[in-house]
Parts: structure tokens; sequence; C-alpha cells
């Protein structure tokens, strides 16, 4: 078996991303982009209204009074100047005309007939939007490898952009193995079966962090079957995970059909860790297949781990799950010589991060309800011992 740093390793250098493809901008939403956004003119373009006021000469508001001598509404082409004494009445988004240097707002004056009496002066310059001042020509407005949330979006649209360049999303395909294991509604036939919920919980993480889900239900303790269903998948996936086989029991196919039946490289199997370390994680060309250990919390973890780094660089996110530091409200108790990996409940106090482990179980790798909550991991080293209240630890946000 491995450490835990170096099983991290081997797989950040071994993980490329997996392509392009180029979507209307309403579908982008949480994709990462694969070009700059440039800007290809300045915006504003001219000399705006930022308010509704009357465009003037800012010399002219010692004169008291002005004659209102056109109307300028917004997304209007006006021909008429502002020429001394005079001002033109002036919308929100409306270009300011020509000789026109401030809006004086509506606010501020009192209309008198065809003349404006200004009550209260302004700034040279008051209320107009400059050329470029949203941005400029030329300007990187949105950097490639940005996550697109909405106001990418929005801007993009402003630049009149239909279509943009995004990295693919990885195609997950996720299965559960074993004879002992029920799909959702499958009969039992008797009390040696148990509910299958691995691949559906890995599932539902994929999809969280963007990737596209195939979900291949629960296969029985068959090698041919297995076989079959690990070969069509990777045909169609970028990552095939599985759960349970991947131990040392005589019906543990899983290891030695991604050696003998996919021809695919193992990258390791085993790991110093806890719960899981029975993983195994094998590479075909830019594929992966990812065994996972069957009890519910280890393979949960375990994805969380080794899976949402591969989804995250094959569609070269800038993502990942932060590690933070945090405070034990209470002792802990390490309880193996391996790396642990420890749900917990993680509160934001007065400034600090606190951990504890109230409704928290210890047990088997079996108890995912330990995650339920305001759970995250709490991590402890190989070489750690027993932690006490108030020593500070790394944590894993979930």
């Amino acid at each position: 078996m491995i450490d835990y740093s170096e099983s991290i390793d081997i797989l950040n250098k071994n993980i490329k991303h997996i392509g392009y493809e180029k979507l209307f901008i309403d579908k982008t939403l949480g994709r990462v982009l694969a070009q700059d956004i440039i800007a290809d003119e300045n915006s504003p373009s001219y000399p705006t209204s930022a308010m509704d006021g009357y465009a003037i000469k800012h010399t002219d508001l010692n004169k008291k009074r002005l004659t209102i001598i056109d109307i300028n509404p917004a997304g209007t082409a006006l021909n008429q100047s502002v020429r001394e004494g005079a001002c033109i009445k002036t919308f929100t988004g409306s270009l300011m005309p020509n000789g026109s240097d401030t809006l004086i707002p509506i606010e501020n004056v009192s209309v008198d007939g065809s003349e404006i009496i200004i009550n209260q002066s302004v700034p040279f310059g008051f209320s107009v939007r400059a050329i470029g001042e949203n941005y400029a020509i030329n300007q990187v407005l949105i950097k490639k490898n940005t996550v697109i949330d909405f106001a990418h979006i929005g801007v993009i649209a402003s630049l009149n952009i239909a279509t943009i360049l995004v990295y693919q999303k990885p195609r997950v395909a996720t299965l559960s193995t074993g004879s002992e294991i029920l799909d959702i509604a499958q009969k039992r036939e008797n009390s040696a079966q148990i509910r299958s919920s691995n691949h559906l919980t890995i599932a539902a993480i994929a999809t969280k962090y963007g990737a596209d889900v195939a979900q291949l239900g629960v296969i029985s303790d068959d090698k041919n079957q297995i076989t079959k269903t690990l070969k069509s998948a990777l045909k169609y996936n970028d990552i095939v995970v599985t759960t349970g086989g991947v131990s040392v029991g005589d019906y543990d196919f899983v290891k030695d059909i991604i050696n003998d039946e996919l021809g695919a490289t193992l990258l390791f199997k085993g790991v110093n860790i806890k719960p899981g370390r029975h993983i195994m994680i094998a590479q075909k060309d830019n594929k992966f297949i990812i065994g996972l250990p069957g009890f519910a919390y280890s393979s949960t973890v375990t994805f969380l781990l080794y899976a949402l780094p591969i989804i995250f660089k094959m569609q070269n996110s800038p993502m990942n799950l932060p590690i933070i530091k945090a405070t034990l409200s209470e002792d802990f108790s390490k309880r193996s010589k391996f790396s642990e990996f420890t749900a917990c409940n993680l509160e934001y106090i007065d400034g600090e991060y606190l951990v504890d482990f109230k409704d928290k179980k210890i047990g088997s790798s079996a108890i995912l309800t330990n995650m339920l909550g305001g759970s995250a991991l709490m991590i402890l080293d190989k070489s750690d011992s027993s932690k006490s209240v108030g020593d500070i630890v790394d944590v894993i946000k979930i």
C-alpha cells in the first residue's frame, strides 16, 4: 500500500482535460470557459446619461434659467446640440447631446414653461458615463478557465456573443457490484440481501460537481457480466466508477477484470487511508476506472477524495474541496495507523471554525448517516496522534 499523498501525486500526474465544445451562452452556467472573453468595443462607446435630467454646459449653471430646446429619449438619434443658454431633456441611458458636458437631475430643477430654473448646482461631468467606463476595447473581461456564473453570462451577452467555447463535461458511469446487493425497488428474497445506495450517492456527487452521469445500477458477482458492463461503460464514458469487488474476497472480481480484460494500467491498488484503503484506480488512454470499497461511507469518502479531482481536472475547473483550519471542541481518539478522514460537524462561530462529533457514530465504514447534518471531513495524517480540545486540525469542507 502507498501513502495518501503519494496516491494523489500519481493521480494528478495522469489527468488531462478531455476537450472542448461550443455552446449557446444560456447553456453554459457552471461550465468552465475555454477562451478569453475580450471586449471588441468601448462600453459605453459614447458619453451616456446616468440619470433622468437635463443635458447642459456646466458653464451655464450660473445663468440659473436655461431654455429647453429638445427632448432626448433613450435609444433615439439626436441631431440637436446643446448651445449656450440651452438644455435638452435627457433620460437614463440616452447618449449625451453634442455640446453638453454635464447632466443636472430633474430633482435639482423646476420647470417654468419652456425653461428650467436651476435650484441646486452639480459638479462638472455629473451623471455622465464616460467612454469606456464599463470596459475598454481589447480589455480581457473574463479569463479562460473561469467557472461561468450569472454575471459572466450577462457580460458575454452584452458583447453580442451568442456562443462560447467551454471545456467538455466528463462523462461518469456508476455501478455497484455484489450478489448480496439490491437496487431500488428490487424485492428482497432473503435477510442477507442489502439495499444499495452507493451508485446513487456517488452519481449525485458527480452531478453536483459538473459531470454527466450514466446510472448502470447493480450487477451481481458474475465475472463475465461485470466484464461486459465495464467494457461497454468504458466506450462511452471518461470515468467508470464501481463500488464493491476490490477487496480480497473470493468474489472480488473487479481488480482482475481491470488488469486482465480491460487492458488498463493500474495506477495504484491500496492506500494507507481510513476509510477506503482497498481503493483501486486504473487508466486506459485518458479514461479512468475507479474501484471503490463497497461500504457506503467508505465509497462516499473515497469518491470525494479521488474521483472529484479527476472530474474537476477533466473539465479544467479551478474548483476543489477547500481545506480549512478548525479548532476542536471535543477530544478525538485516533483509531488507526493510517491517514484518517472522519465525518465531523463544522460550524463558524465568532470568526472561527469549530469542529465537534455530536451524533457522529463510531463504528464501521458503512455508516453513511454520519454524512448528514453540517458535515465535513477532519483530516489526520498517519503520523498524527489523538487530538484534544483546542487543537487545530485540517478539515475538508463538503
